[in-house]
């Protein structure tokens, strides 16, 4: 049986089956999306110090799912650029895992100074189930990841 997040009432949603099918497709035990943002992220950041979390855990998904991240990016890249820049910097380099299997990503992203400042990751709250009325993740999953 599936988590509650992911059944549905409507009747335009994927079976219940085939969402579970595609969900599995994006569960793997040796980590391709977590192995793909942290390359992704050293290559376009050369970052002083890394971090990616898999959260997905802390949600109703599937064990062994990568849908739910949050990295911490240190690098000298975001000298002099708001908050807002950096993250766009982060979303785009990760556009494609955030049009695939990626649901949610919570981003940190320090200068060495900030870092140096305030070395710590912040902490994630507890997963509310938020998500079972938000299509996007259905509609990723219909996109063929």
């Amino acid at each position: 049986m599936l988590p509650a997040v992911l059944r549905c009432s409507r009747s335009t949603c994927l079976s219940h089956s085939a969402l579970a099918a595609r969900l599995a497709s994006c569960m793997d035990t040796t980590r391709p999306v977590e192995g793909a943002i942290t390359t992704k992220l050293t290559d376009a950041f050369h970052p002083d110090h890394l971090e990616v979390h898999n959260e997905s855990h802390m949600h109703a998904v599937p064990p062994g799912s990568e849908s739910h991240f949050r990295v911490l990016v240190v690098s000298g890249r975001f000298q002099g650029l708001s908050l807002l820049q950096r993250h766009r910097l982060v979303n785009e380099t990760l556009k494609a895992e955030l049009s695939t299997c990626v649901h949610a990503l919570a981003i940190q992203a320090k200068t060495p100074e900030q870092w140096r400042g305030d070395p710590s990751l912040a902490k994630s709250p507890p997963c509310l189930g938020g998500s079972r009325g938000d299509r996007s993740m259905e509609d990723k999953l219909k996109a063929g990841h």
